[in-house]
């Protein structure tokens, strides 16, 4: 969990275990990796439509569902053309 804490106030990534792709401000952890973001947007990848952003606001994810966390790089996320962006979704991990 320590490492985590240096990532308060700071805009992170999550994967989550069903593939879900959500941005935004961590606020807060516990030790079990609960977190709770802020100004949280969902990235929906298609691989025709582009991708779709879903506004959440205030968002608590339970730690078991998190598969990875990391730090945005935002400079390189604000050049981003989502819109002529194309992939395919993210499967499910599988244990």
């Amino acid at each position: 969990m320590s490492q985590l804490q240096t990532y308060v106030d700071r805009k992170v990534s999550v994967i989550m275990n069903d593939g879900r792709l959500v941005v935004g401000l961590l606020r807060g952890l516990d030790q079990t990796t609960n977190i709770i973001m802020q100004e949280c947007q969902e990235r929906v990848f298609s691989e025709d439509d582009g991708v779709e952003i879903v506004d959440l606001g205030l968002y608590m994810i339970r730690g078991d569902n998190i598969a990875i966390i990391g730090l945005v790089d935002e400079a390189a996320d604000a050049e981003l053309d989502f819109e002529n962006t194309r992939c395919a979704p993210l499967p499910p991990v599988k244990h």
